[in-house]
């Protein structure tokens, strides 16, 4: 199991991301940013658009993906 913040993977806050792999840190980290956003945390809100706009252009979103992978590969296993 891997920790990372919300900070860590673009987001605004230090809430830590628990996952085994980094598809799941990824799907964790979006889980947490919708649902910070539906409470009605503006930082979170901006997050999930720009979140939004990645997956219409996925090539906007790659170096967010190559640092996210080497970040997330660069941590040590709890």
């Amino acid at each position: 199991m891997k920790t990372m913040t919300c900070k860590q993977m673009g987001g605004p806050c230090d809430t830590g991301i628990h996952a085994n792999t980094a598809d799941e840190m990824m799907n964790n980290g979006a889980i947490h940013i919708k649902e910070m956003a539906e409470k009605g945390d503006e930082e979170h809100k901006k997050v999930l658009v720009m979140m939004e706009e990645m997956q219409k252009n996925p090539e906007s979103g790659k170096e967010w993906n190559e640092k996210f992978l080497k970040d997330f590969a660069a941590l040590s296993e709890e």
